[in-house]
């Protein structure tokens, strides 16, 4: 067979997945690019150019700020203290505890289930009657209101994110685990190093390619958030815009204000946002010089 033959059959294999992605990638891409340069109302069906107005009015908007500073609290905590307790049960599962594999079974179980539905359960759990309030009022005297506090709304979806998330990212670090040679323990051991050493400086440094990704993915993840924060503030994103994420500001710009052209610019500005963050955490954690 020819080289030019091989050539056509491999595009010719790669075209229905290349159409896909074209059609419903790189097109909305383009067409939102066209778009955030529009005043776009989708019930008239009328496209007024406006230029970079969109974005003068996302920055001057006060709902803006409050996305800005909740997504990035949410990430700052949600995205440390989910990896830390992953990898921290990881190796506890890897050191051959007892009934290893019931834990992991029994572990694994919030990441099976819907957010819809963990959102749900923790909204039942936290509500003015819940069971955690009730519980705190029975030990401590106080009735906390945590969803209509607007300074522990925020936290209960925190909670319920690294309640949902840890199991999933519990598996990946296990699996990096596996791929450490004994080796290096046996070493360390005969340094005279104990249990807690060998994993500050054995575990830790060879996890470094696995935790990268861990930590990339849920800032993604985080900066992400929208059926959490929708279904636990009804959309409203309150009490008092405290649960108001980037995705449910993009949501409530297309279809509660009905401008289009402002939900896709704010959906660049996101965009932007998420890749920032993810080069500063690739430049911080230096993964193309780490270990494999």
């Amino acid at each position: 067979m020819s080289g030019k033959r091989r050539l056509l059959q491999g595009y010719t294999f790669m075209a229905p997945a290349l159409a896909v992605i074209i059609i419903f990638t790189f097109v909305p891409i383009i067409y939102a690019l066209y778009m955030m340069f529009f005043k776009v109302d989708l019930l008239a069906g009328t496209r007024t150019f406006v230029g970079l107005d969109n974005y003068g009015k996302i920055f001057s908007d006060p709902k803006f700020w409050a996305a800005f500073k909740n997504t990035g609290e949410y990430v700052m905590v949600v995205v440390p203290i989910q990896t830390i307790i992953a990898m921290v049960l990881a190796s506890l599962l890897n050191s051959k505890i007892k009934f290893n594999r019931l834990f992991l079974s029994i572990m694994f179980i919030p990441t099976l289930t819907s957010s819809s539905a963990m959102t749900l359960i923790f909204m039942w759990l936290f509500n003015n009657n819940g069971l955690v309030v009730n519980m705190i009022d029975s030990l401590f005297g106080t009735k906390v209101q945590f969803i209509t506090n607007p300074d522990l709304a925020l936290a209960v979806i925190m909670i319920m994110n690294i309640f949902s998330t840890v199991p999933h990212f519990m598996i990946v670090f296990l699996s990096g685990l596996q791929d450490i040679p004994p080796v290096l323990y046996e070493a360390a051991s005969i340094d005279g190093a104990g249990k807690i050493k060998q994993f500050f400086y054995v575990t830790v440094p060879q996890l470094m390619p696995v935790t990268f990704y861990v930590i990339t993915m849920g800032v993604v993840g985080c900066f992400q958030i929208f059926d959490q924060a929708f279904i636990l503030s009804n959309g409203s994103g309150g009490p008092q815009n405290s649960t108001l994420t980037f995705t449910l500001y993009i949501y409530q710009l297309a279809f509660t204000s009905n401008d289009m052209g402002r939900a896709t610019a704010m959906a660049f500005i996101l965009g932007i946002i998420i890749f920032m963050v993810t080069f500063i955490v690739n430049k911080v954690m230096k993964a193309d010089e780490v270990n494999g």
